[in-house]
């Protein structure tokens, strides 16, 4: 009974809600604050959620599920809390955004605890079937049922705490990210006094006089501290040494490095492109080195106060623009490069022009982060700040404009090549986009939104060195697999190099978010739904599942095919089978595996296939009405390789199409045409019409050849030397024997035809024009005639033709008032008699027509 009790609170702790959650405290409020006081006086018969004193002292009595759960419940009350009062700081939510993050996919996890003994547990349970609706059960099946439930209810407990806990801790992130979400919207659309209203330049420059006397006084307070004039002379050989290698290498170690780099990439025979890629990254390792050393001598010096300081220390990190941005221009704007050899197709002034605005970019990027860093330690009010920080923002927009400008393609970039093409397409949606926002930006911060004029224009340049760099990292994949290919030609239009130029643009898009104002949680809770997958009716597939299953779909694929191989090569070429049943059990072989492997796939994965019941209706409903033909075509595929009445090889014909079968797949069939095209059959046509297979089963065939005589030749004479000349060819067989026709009297001659058996019927043309010449050569021999028709012209009105008068046939119309029979002249000299009637017969019909009888009759 004990025991029984304890099940009861367990399920009420489950369904019970926040007043089991508030009595027990395995579960907390949303919120994480207190029950309101309404809810404390409600009267205490609340129905199902109200617990008996026996189940309150039964829930307490169960043990904990999880031990860290009174922590996560302290958690999720600061959190509820926060939220409600929204006085904490941003950093303060993301510092417990992380905690809420960390603690989810903790449930996650352990949403799949106990979960192969509750699978094996529910399949005992259904082996022992449902209660009976009539009639009586075993009590031992009936008490084993029971045992079982209690035992799968146990079990499921911490997997269903772990989801409630999961989702609990999923909705207070979402609560956190809209209170962060709201603040900053309500950052971008502050609205502070317009910087070129004249009434606040001078508060600005009060504001910038102010903060200069506190740096200054700073430095003069440590200047004159004998203690920092001590340490001072302590370091000052470092300082020195520091402050020379960082002025070397700023100002000479470029040039330098260089110069060695390119004699070393001289001396390489291979790969230059690849090692003068990974040398040129000293372009941005030397001068960053100088910077540091030039800080780190700062630093040491001890005079910095608490607000150079802390723009000392930014120092290198903004150096890093002008830095990149030589190193970038350098690569993708080189200075006197020919248009066809230019990363991005610009003529050499283009290209002259967009190396410096970009360079200059880099610069006011630096002086712009420098000038935001003073603000911000010397805590500058909105509207003076907006002041200061204006023109330099205006002058990076100046600069993005016009680097956009360089960057905007000329009319006659345009080609047809694909790689050109994309530059140019690249080239000009940057050049729009900057260009636009530029200008968006400018307009912003004139009429007093500063914060967002700031998050358009500095995004914007960042922007333009994420995909300089990506552009460059594309150039290097191809010409690394130039390298490893030794194929410098193929290397642009080859897959891989395609490949990773995806993987590289997949890449930039998550920092292309943070710059323009994601936060890096929102990425994190992008890749936890991802995680934690989607829904298709009950079916839930999550990554690692898609994963088990496109491996296990690769592996069973691949099985397929090598069994598929071994058979084509190995097996069934010992066999009997002919080769058009070998590729219809290869084929069969496969469509049957690739089957298995998906089903094996879907199983072995967890994807739960009943859930997608409907859908599949709904698809067999669709196939039904709009795919018919096309599975009428995979039926017949079928059909055609099971039944086989047409093979590969085969010589067939379909309607006024004749070829041999080529391929047989499982929608379609491909016909090759003595003419060597391919004819795509559907399986359909093959299954449902008449087909006409000239070499079913064997290669014998019939050939006929047909001849003439002139009347009066012996028939008996010609049908014995006719038969000679087939039974005389080595392709004919003799039995059955060849027989010669007499097919009866034509209009012109004694009609006879060969009929003979052929081994091979695909030699049927090359037989009938072999015996055709054997013919003609014997008949010649034996001076047998062979007659040709005769052209008889008759001339409607013979009395207008005159003889001796020209006329000009090209003007005339050579059709009318002529009638001819159905003739075939091969003689030459009975050919230009013909041509000569004919020029007279146009030459009367010009002069009837000059007659004035106006049709020429």
């Amino acid at each position: 009974m004990k025991h029984f009790l304890c099940m009861i609170a367990l399920l009420a702790s489950v369904a019970g809600g926040p007043a089991f959650a508030q009595s027990t405290g395995i579960l907390s409020d949303v919120t994480g604050g207190e029950a309101p006081a309404e809810a404390e006086s409600a009267p205490a018969d609340t129905g199902a959620l109200a617990l008996s004193e026996e189940e309150e002292a039964a829930a307490e009595a169960l043990p904990k599920v999880f031990e860290d759960q009174d922590e996560w419940r302290t958690l999720a009350d600061r959190v509820g809390v926060a939220v409600e009062e929204a006085r904490a700081s941003t950093a303060v939510l993301g510092d417990l955004r992380s905690q809420l993050a960390a603690w989810r996919d903790t449930f996650l996890e352990r949403q799949s605890i106990n979960s192969a003994r509750i699978e094996t547990i529910r399949a005992q349970i259904n082996a022992l079937g449902e209660p009976p609706a009539e009639g009586v059960e075993d009590p031992r099946i009936t008490e084993r049922r029971v045992e079982l439930s209690q035992k799968l209810q146990l079990l499921e407990a911490p997997a269903v705490l772990a989801t409630e806990a999961y989702t609990q801790a999923n909705g207070l992130i979402g609560e956190v990210d809209d209170l962060i979400s709201s603040r900053e919207s309500d950052r971008l659309s502050e609205r502070v006094q317009t910087p070129l209203n004249p009434e606040s330049w001078p508060r600005a420059g009060a504001a910038a006089v102010a903060a200069t006397r506190a740096m200054t006084s700073e430095v003069r307070a440590n200047l004159a501290n004998p203690s920092k004039l001590n340490s001072f002379y302590s370091v000052l050989p470092a300082i020195l040494v520091l402050a020379t290698i960082g002025l070397i290498l700023l100002f000479r170690g470029r040039g330098w490095y260089n110069r060695a780099t390119r004699a070393l990439v001289d001396r390489s025979k291979r790969s230059r492109d690849v090692l003068r890629f990974v040398l040129s990254l000293g372009q941005i390792l030397i001068p960053f080195i100088g910077v540091l050393a030039l800080a780190e001598a700062l630093t040491l010096s001890g005079f910095l106060g608490r607000r150079l300081f802390q723009v000392v220390e930014a120092l290198p990190i903004l150096a890093l623009f002008p830095i990149v941005a030589h190193w970038i221009a350098g690569h993708l704007t080189p200075l006197g490069l020919d248009q066809d050899r230019h990363p991005l197709l610009m003529t050499p002034e283009v290209s002259t022009q967009a190396h410096r605005q970009f360079i200059f970019l880099g610069y006011m990027l630096m002086i712009f982060g420098v000038m935001e860093r003073l603000i911000a330690v010397n805590g500058i009010d909105p509207v003076p700040a907006a002041v200061l920080t204006f023109p330099f923002g205006l002058v990076i927009a100046w600069a993005l404009y016009w680097f956009a400008d360089a960057l905007k393609p000329e009319l006659d970039d345009a080609s047809d090549d694909a790689s050109r093409s994309f530059r140019v397409t690249l080239r000009t949606l940057l050049s729009r986009g900057l260009k636009i926002v530029a200008v968006v930006g400018v307009v912003a911060g004139a009429v007093g939104y500063i914060n967002a004029f700031e998050a358009v224009t500095a995004p914007a340049a960042l922007t333009v060195y994420v995909v300089a760099v990506m552009l460059l990292l594309q150039r290097l994949s191809v010409d690394f697999y130039a390298m490893v290919s030794k194929s410098e030609n193929g290397a642009q239009d080859a897959l891989i190099p395609v490949l990773i130029g995806f993987l590289l643009i997949l890449i930039s898009l998550p920092i292309l978010a943070l710059i323009w104002g994601a936060q890096w949680t929102d990425l994190t809770e992008l890749w936890a739904r991802f995680r934690e997958g989607f829904s298709i009716g009950e079916t839930k597939i999550s990554p690692s599942s898609f994963l088990l299953f496109a491996l296990v779909f690769v592996v069973g694929y691949t099985v397929t095919r090598l069994t598929q191989a071994a058979l084509r090569t190995t097996v069934l070429p010992r066999t009997k089978l002919d080769v058009g049943g070998q590729d219809a059990l290869v084929s069969g072989l496969g469509y049957v595996g690739i089957f298995l492997a998906a089903v094996i796939a879907i199983t072995t994965a967890g994807i739960d296939l009943s859930g997608l019941a409907i859908v599949a209706g709904a698809l067999s409903v669709g196939i039904g009405f709009g795919l018919q033909n096309i599975v009428s075509n995979f039926v017949s595929g079928i059909i055609l390789l099971i039944e086989r009445p047409i093979s590969q090889g085969d010589w067939i014909e379909v309607g006024d199409q004749m070829g041999y079968v080529r391929d047989i797949s499982v929608r379609s069939t491909r016909i090759e045409t003595f003419d060597r095209t391919d004819v795509i059959v559907p399986n359909g046509d093959l299954v449902s019409n008449q087909v006409i297979n000239w070499t079913r089963g064997n290669n014998v065939g019939r050939v006929i050849v047909p001849v003439g005589v002139a009347y009066g030749t012996d028939t008996e004479w010609v049908a014995g030397i006719l038969k000679e000349i087939a039974e005389a060819h080595p392709m004919v067989l003799m039995n059955p024997a060849p027989s010669v026709v007499f097919q009866g009297f034509g209009a012109d001659s004694l009609d006879f035809e060969i009929r003979a058996i052929l081994r091979d019927v695909n030699y049927v043309l090359s037989v009938k024009s072999e015996m055709n010449h054997e013919i003609a050569k014997r008949f010649a021999q034996e001076e047998i005639e062979i007659p040709f028709s005769q052209r008889d012209i008759w001339l409607r009105n013979p009395e207008v033709l005159d003889f001796g008068k020209e006329g000009d046939a090209d003007e005339t119309d050579n059709d009318a008032g002529k009638g001819a029979s159905a003739t075939h002249a091969e003689d030459h000299p009975k050919q230009e008699r013909f041509r000569e009637i004919e020029d007279t017969a146009e030459a009367a019909e010009e002069a009837q027509d000059g007659d004035g009888d106006g049709d020429g009759r």
